[in-house]
């Protein structure tokens, strides 16, 4: 009997949970609202990062992983009591290390007076290319500015936003966050997302909302590997700040070769734009495994003597960010001994945060 009254209750919860408050929703295509993140709008559908004009030009991995809608957000307003989506994916990827939220799913954010607040995530099926979830039931029915992150990890063809059928969905009311120049960043698996539980989670959309700026995600996993189209691309948007993480995948001859035509075609376009260049992090396994180890020594050394030699040819615009506390000293900010946690993400987020100060105002 016991067992039989916990079911009853579960199953009345659930109902609570997924039935809208008027029991009726309707479905608008987020194609009518603004999108965020993106350097370039010419892309072969709406919902990646790369233009089309890079198609047989990047590297068959790099023009893969730009269909990957890594830091992409939509923005949005309603007063609909409910918030349901509707959306396909590219791909429907899967990885062992990091949660389908991650890869597949998005994250809503609601503007409070103090910022952007956590709302809920849209956890995609098990296993379907096609997706139909509620992110949220039961708000009050005040007019609220929403945000919406999509997945890191995999694409998006089609994205439906669901409302109650008597609510009211439109442009968002408030700059927020700021466009006019944003901080670009480019990087590797770890600036892409891996691996964040939920895509709000990754530092650059932490950063995006502490800062009120749009931020610019180019992390390609395993791919950031300093192309000169993609530096090309950094180049062609006016930004307020550049950030340059690509040493865990740049090897030392890598650097060697193309490090500095890499900042010099940037460089060229933007001569008044501050450029970071960062260390690569201390990870938890370079610790134990001591050929990685090497490495890691052997490319921070690379990425410093190329900065100092930059400088010393007189560009004061340029800083160099050391390993130091970029995701602590305790080991326990990864899932794999390289890629970060949520945890791992948020220190990330708070060492970058001073150096960002400088440059960019909240």
């Amino acid at each position: 009997m016991k067992r039989i009254r916990t079911l009853i209750l579960l199953s009345a919860l659930s109902w609570l949970w997924t039935t809208p408050a008027n029991g009726q929703m309707k479905y608008y295509n987020a194609d009518d609202f603004p999108l965020f993140g993106k350097i370039a709008e010419q892309t072969e559908t709406r919902y990646e990062r790369l233009p089309a004009a890079l198609r047989n030009v990047s590297r068959p991995p790099v023009w893969e992983l730009g269909k990957n809608t890594a830091g992409l957000f939509l923005r949005f307003r309603t007063n609909s009591s409910t918030i349901g989506l509707k959306w396909t994916l590219y791909e429907n990827r899967i990885m062992s290390h990091m949660t389908p939220t991650g890869i597949k799913g998005f994250d809503l954010y609601c503007y409070e007076h103090d910022g952007w607040r956590f709302v809920n995530s849209a956890q995609p099926a098990a296993n379907a290319i096609d997706n139909t979830t509620l992110v949220i039931v039961n708000m009050d029915n005040r007019e609220k500015e929403m945000m919406l992150y999509f997945p890191l990890y995999d694409g998006v063809t089609a994205l439906q936003i669901g409302i109650d059928s008597s609510a009211t969905i439109a442009l968002p009311a408030v700059e927020a966050p700021v466009r006019e120049k944003p901080v670009i960043c480019y990087g590797t698996s770890i600036l892409q997302g891996g691996c964040a539980s939920r895509p709000g989670m990754v530092h650059t959309s932490i950063l995006s909302r502490r800062f009120n700026r749009e931020f610019i995600n180019l992390g390609f996993s395993g791919n950031g590997q300093l192309d000169y189209e993609i530096a090309a691309l950094i180049a062609s948007r006016e930004a307020a700040l550049i950030i340059l993480d690509f040493v865990p995948n740049a090897s030392v001859q890598q650097m060697q070769e193309r490090m500095e035509k890499f900042y010099r075609i940037i460089r060229d376009k933007q001569p008044l734009t501050p450029i970071l260049f960062i260390e690569d992090p201390p990870f938890p396994s370079g610790k134990y495994n001591r050929v990685l180890q090497r490495e890691i020594e052997n490319k921070n050394t690379t990425v410093r003597e190329i900065c100092d030699r930059i400088k010393a040819q007189g560009d004061t615009l340029i800083e160099f960010i050391p390993r130091g506390g970029i995701i602590g000293s305790d080991n326990e900010a990864t899932v794999d001994g390289i890629h970060f946690t949520d945890l791992g993400f948020m220190r990330y987020a708070d060492y970058l945060e001073p150096y960002i100060k400088k440059y960019v105002a909240k």
